[in-house]
């Protein structure tokens, strides 16, 4: 029996609907610039609106826009059904946002800015930098990381996929980026064994 996978079903019918995930933003009320490139991603707010996207800005799929809170407990607990609280959602030119990145209630994201797949933005974060991690912190510059990364480049950008293909299964192994270790403080390793 195959499982029913509810995000695809989704964004299936938002496809048909809607044509482009920018499109279905759009009706939502994201301000969207021109150039941008987004991929199926979820507002888990009717509040659209309140959010605003610059130009040329690459956002990942499965990415989450909060306006407002989890404040649900706090209405009963006060005894106050009418509580509620919104923040608006900035983003700015040229950033890329990575998969199952969840963006919070009031953080603007600078321009030139990178989040790393699956980081918690509950802050907001200045031009020029790159960030990952649950929540996000910084990672280095948005230059220091180009540098660092520079020494990759294949200049495979256009390239059809079939070509594309071919270059990178005939690369050796130090043509592709290798990720460090984990540093574990020694103290730890003895308590393991």
């Amino acid at each position: 029996m195959a499982l029913i996978n509810r995000q695809k079903i989704k964004q299936f019918l938002l496809a048909g609907v809607y044509a482009t995930p920018e499109k279905y933003l759009k009706k939502k009320g994201v301000k969207i610039g021109t150039g941008c490139h987004i991929r199926a991603c979820k507002l888990d707010a009717k509040e659209g609106y309140l959010i605003e996207i610059g130009n040329n800005v690459r956002i990942s799929q499965n990415v989450d826009f909060f306006t407002h809170g989890g404040i649900y407990g706090l209405r009963i607990r006060y005894n106050n059904p009418r509580f509620d609280f919104f923040g608006k959602i900035k983003i700015g030119d040229r950033t890329f946002i990575g998969e199952g990145a969840k963006i919070m209630a009031g953080v603007t994201i600078g321009s030139d800015v990178i989040v790393g797949a699956g980081a918690v933005v509950t802050k907001s974060i200045p031009d020029n930098t790159v960030v990952g991690g649950n929540p996000a912190r910084f990672i280095c510059y948005t230059n220091e990381f180009y540098e660092r990364i520079l020494i990759y480049d294949l200049q495979s950008g256009q390239m059809t996929d079939a070509e594309k293909r071919e270059l990178l299964l005939s690369l050796p192994e130090d043509r592709f980026i290798h990720k460090q270790e984990i540093q574990i403080p020694i103290d730890s390793i003895a308590t393991t064994k």
